[in-house]
């Protein structure tokens, strides 16, 4: 009975059409809630996993830009703390690369054992080889750098840094030739297109720094528990130095992260919302029209909680029906994005992910389970909410009333 009613006749076929209106409705919010959160999973563990990838979840540096000497110990102590993966020494240091064109750029040196742990590096190079890593004039740079400068695996490189040789004549840059030996494509445009990495010594050498690094990086089994290691790590290194876990090092940037999601998903929530307020609107126009119905029902014997029944029934199935599209919509959405996205930048001839502003190459979309649950759920009740008012109605009706004039 209850989907009879959905299926109005002629004369009702306006009711009919907000019901469709408010099924759509469903299934859009729950499809659009599916795609923006699994999109913005997948967002902030890509970047994660880059960030990361390259960087320790704990940077140990010492103070006022002073290189760390007779850093052994340190390391010793830290590679002892429980969870602890690796530690890697580091120097880091501003440069101006000169190709055919000119950019500025970090360079970091690293010893060739710890670059073959940095698999977001060595398993994403896309021209050349690290065979010769090691070398005192060899280098490897990303690839969106290396289109900047204008050139590729084979070239020269021209690196000047700002810390130069104090001469008679003044304070002479540090230049030096350096052979690209490898490009890398890590997916993230910041260090696609800002990174130079080097040999350590190489490294050391070029900065004069002798023995000394500038940072230390301490790698964790995972990241969320590497917060929690945050004590120990300090006892473990012991000296005057400055210690930043990953959250501190990137903290305005995860924290925005975080904001926009909680801030979208309130926003889109609000599309469920409005489309329950069409499932009232439609029940209780039903509920109206067949109100000469509902009282030939009680005068039969039908009780109040029967015509109740009914309509929740009307009503409810709007919306399980509709989270059921939402819900296959947006997986399918999620499972083909890229797909689509492709087809649409060829439709529209725009580019919809720039990785100059999104920091990534491509669009992720990571589907929690546990999210889609939240939605479904949320969706279901928002729902059946919707339908508790005009189902009373519905049963309170007055018999003698709605025949009194019939």
């Amino acid at each position: 009975m209850a989907l009879r009613y959905l299926r109005a006749r002629r004369q009702e076929g306006f009711i009919s059409v907000i019901a469709t209106f408010s099924f759509l409705g469903i299934g859009l919010g729950v499809a659009t809630l599916i795609i923006v959160m699994s999109v913005m999973n997948g967002f902030r563990a890509e970047l994660l996993d880059r960030i990361l990838g390259l960087n320790g979840h704990y940077e140990i540096r010492a103070p006022a830009d002073e290189p760390l000497l007779n850093y052994g110990d340190v390391v010793a102590r830290l590679s002892a703390v429980t969870d602890v993966v690796r530690v890697t020494p580091l120097v880091e240091g501003q440069v101006m690369a000169s190709g055919k064109q000119a950019s500025g750029a970090l360079v970091r040196g690293i010893s060739p054992n710890q670059m073959a742990s940095l698999t977001v590096l060595s398993s994403n190079i896309v021209d050349g080889s690290l065979k010769n890593f090691g070398d005192n004039s060899s280098i490897i740079l990303g690839y969106r750098l290396a289109r900047t400068l204008g050139v590729e695996a084979g070239d020269k490189v021209k690196l000047i840094s700002s810390e130069g040789t104090a001469t008679a004549f003044g304070t002479m840059p540090r230049v030096k030739t350096f052979t690209v030996d490898a490009l890398f494509d890590t997916g993230m445009y910041e260090y696609d297109s800002g990174y130079i990495y080097m040999s350590l010594k190489a490294a050391q050498q070029y900065f004069r720094l002798g023995e000394g690094i500038t940072a230390l990086d301490v790698f964790a089994t995972d990241p969320d528990q590497a917060l929690a290691m945050r004590r120990e790590i300090i006892n473990a290194v012991n000296i005057r130095a400055f210690i930043y876990d990953w959250q501190q090092s990137r903290a305005s940037f995860f924290n925005a992260l975080e904001v926009e999601r909680n801030v979208m998903f309130l926003i889109l929530t609000l599309i469920i919302l409005v489309a329950a307020f069409n499932i009232i609107s439609s029940l209780i126009m039903l509920v109206k029209d067949k109100g000469r119905d509902v009282a030939i029902l009680r005068t039969m014997g039908a009780t109040r909680g029967m015509i109740m029944r009914v309509f929740f029934i009307a009503g409810a199935s709007i919306g399980v029906v509709g989270t059921i599209l939402g819900v296959l919509l947006g997986l399918g959405f999620c499972a083909n994005i890229d797909k689509i996205k492709s087809a649409i930048e060829g439709i529209t001839g725009a580019e919809l992910f720039s990785a100059e502003i999104y920091f990534l190459s491509h669009l992720p979309a990571k589907v929690d389970p546990s999210e889609v649950l939240t939605v479904v759920l949320m969706a279901l009740i928002i729902s059946l909410l919707a339908t508790i008012y005009p189902s009373w109605r519905a049963a309170r009706l007055d018999p003698v009333e709605a025949l009194r004039y019939e």
